[in-house]
């Protein structure tokens, strides 16, 4: 990007910032954070400039703000959760809305071919795991495998594995967001395929009230890094006015952010999977854990988000 067309896109931002004060230590950090990016960019690009200069004098004033607060690492993190995520998650609605409908879809088309062919599910989900299902069902107990396996082990390589796929559906962005297409499409297929397994077999609220318990966090949050994931691969196929990589830069790191964000729900999903899931709950409990962790995800992936964008613009 041409410097003249850097200060004239930031100049008034710049200028408000000095010219109107933030005395909310949570609204100064924000700003501080944003001076910071401008001032790494303009480094970068104009080393020698006076806008740089600028910058640097600018953003030690702010620093010196929150120096004497003392508050300014405990103001980071809080930023990060109160504000930051959510405003990436508002920047990110439309991606989040792609990947939600990729997934959707893949959902509905492996639902559709586990109904028209028997052997689909065998494909998808391996002969071990369907014979052992089906075993457990004749035996009276179709989720058996949920506690199979010790609490603690579970819970390790649970959660392990769910951020692993997360990160890999974000990495895979690289390649133009295909990659993480390819992730959210071989998920939904599955998880369509083995919801329609038990289905056929009239169990289908059965492991909807047992599997959604973790489940809801857990696809929700693949669904999220599959967002994460578009935005890094939007970032190379539009790079608007930035180079390339420049651009390639600012999207993987927006990405990132998403799916660190993430890491407490995988947490929470991996504990519920481990120790609740296993448990002979009542059906009104399940069926409140889900609404719960379906409400939670909703408010603060996309409704919050948009509450905090319009304060945000407002103030």
């Amino acid at each position: 990007m041409k410097e003249a067309v850097f200060v004239k896109r930031n100049t008034e931002k710049w200028h408000e910032y000095e010219s109107t004060p933030a005395h909310d230590p949570d609204r100064l950090t924000e700003r501080f954070i944003e001076l910071t990016d401008d001032l790494s960019y303009a480094r970068t690009f104009y080393p020698k400039s006076t806008v740089t200069r600028y910058l640097n004098g600018v953003a030690a004033q702010f620093h010196q703000k929150l120096y004497s607060n003392r508050q300014e690492d405990r103001n980071r993190i809080a930023a990060f959760w109160k504000y930051e995520l959510p405003l990436l998650m508002f920047e990110s609605r439309f991606k989040l809305l792609y990947s939600f409908l990729f997934f959707f879809g893949a959902c509905i088309l492996g639902w559709l071919s586990a109904a028209h062919d028997d052997t689909y599910v065998r494909l998808i989900m391996g002969d071990e795991y369907v014979n052992q299902t089906l075993e457990n069902i004749k035996n009276g107990d179709p989720l058996a495998i949920y506690g199979g396996t010790g609490q603690a082990d579970m819970f390790m390589q649970i959660t392990v594995n769910n951020i692993k796929v997360s990160f890999v559906a974000f990495a895979l962005g690289a390649f133009f967001s295909f990659g993480t297409i390819a992730i959210l499409f071989q998920n939904g297929v599955m998880l369509g395929s083995f919801q329609y397994f038990f289905f056929e077999r009239d169990l289908l609220l059965t492991s909807v009230l047992k599997i959604w318990i973790h489940g809801t966090l857990e696809i929700s949050a693949i669904v999220i890094a599959g967002a994460a994931g578009l935005v890094m691969g939007h970032s190379l196929l539009f790079p608007g006015t930035y180079s390339r990589l420049e651009s390639f830069k600012q999207g993987a790191k927006k990405g990132m952010k998403i799916v660190i964000g993430l890491v407490p729900v995988f947490i929470t999903a991996g504990f519920l999977e481990s120790f609740i899931t296993r448990l002979t709950l009542h059906p009104v409990v399940s069926s409140s854990s889900i609404i719960a962790s379906a409400l939670f995800i909703v408010w603060y992936f996309v409704l919050y988000p948009r509450k905090i964008y319009q304060q945000t613009t407002l103030s």
